[in-house]
């Protein structure tokens, strides 16, 4: 089966991996351009692209897959299917008609639930317990097209985005690998969502991560993990962001008022909420690195009684 693979960020790694390793024919790697990255603002490549020059294939970065240039291109490949994993893009019905099996999306969430550009943060930030990977075929519309596959996993109660984003990735390879088996063999399902019961997850801003300590330690807990690493919990003091990284969260009657430090010791800051309160467990002040309560309390103070905000 002759593959154009699509995909830029680390999470699109494995699939292209694995696509490789089951001894697919990917002829062409399509990934977004280079971009400027860290403080000298160098252009690095997209994980996908390092990825695909180490196995040798061929790699093309457009800035528009769909000018008549690039779909000239894919046609000229001729591919069986075209696989779509986090690519960045959203591709026109004239790409989506080049490959005879059509182009196979793996998208990050249980569809119709969580479509769109975060699915991973939002399943967290909004308390879900469980969430997986869909595979379905690509159409006009955002995540809308009929599913073909669907995997499950269960979200631990102490899971960072991060880590069920590596969890996610892994799983999604494995995914697509059984999906294009089952398209191979002409099985594959085709199952139409249940548009009524679509949910949204829009792209992050960095002020998605702003804590309001007037909400449950739940809720509050929930979006620390759901915002790490990217953009990270936060509150403001003295002026200063300050963010946030691990929290453990306590329903036990305590007075003060919201947003209070109650006390700080090395088991971590205290901080009044709805239900109880947040101990603030690992922390990053503006130019310093992340680090955990205890060990910023060794050299600095962190005033009591204050109102956080």
């Amino acid at each position: 089966m002759k593959v154009v693979f699509m995909g830029t960020p680390e999470f699109a790694v494995p699939t292209l991996e694995h696509l490789y390793q089951e001894g697919y024919d990917v002829s062409l790697v399509v990934t977004q351009p280079d971009r400027p990255k860290g403080r000298g603002k160098k252009l690095s490549p997209p994980p996908v692209k390092e990825k695909a020059l180490e196995y040798g294939i061929e790699v093309y970065q457009p800035k528009n897959v769909n000018t008549s240039d690039s779909i000239q291109k894919i046609k000229e490949i001729s591919p069986d299917v075209i696989v779509v994993v986090a690519y960045g893009q959203i591709l026109k019905e004239e790409v989506l008609n080049i490959p005879r099996f059509g182009c196979i999306n793996v998208h990050a969430s249980l569809l119709p639930k969580y479509r769109g550009a975060a699915p991973i943060n939002w399943v967290i930030i909004n308390g879900e317990k469980c969430t997986g990977i869909t595979t379905m075929y690509m159409d006009k519309g955002l995540d809308t097209g009929d599913m073909i596959l669907k995997e499950t996993i269960e979200i631990d109660e102490n899971m960072t985005a991060e880590e069920l984003h590596d969890k996610l990735k892994d799983l999604g390879a494995f995914v697509l690998i059984k999906t294009l088996k089952e398209v191979e063999k002409g099985t594959a399902l085709k199952i139409p969502q249940e548009h009524e019961e679509a949910t949204y997850a829009p792209m992050l801003k960095k002020s998605t991560g702003k804590i309001d300590w007037s909400k449950n330690a739940e809720v509050i807990d929930n979006l620390v993990r759901g915002t790490n690493p990217w953009p990270g919990a936060y509150f403001e003091h003295e002026g200063k962001k300050i963010k946030v990284f691990r929290v453990e969260k306590d329903i036990t009657a305590e007075k003060g008022k919201i947003g209070e430090v109650i006390k700080v010791n090395d088991n971590g800051i205290f901080v009044k909420v709805k239900d109880g309160h947040i101990i603030i467990k690992e922390l990053q002040f503006p130019g310093k690195r992340r680090m955990k309560v205890s060990d910023y309390l060794k050299g600095n103070e962190f005033p009591q009684g204050i109102i956080l905000k």
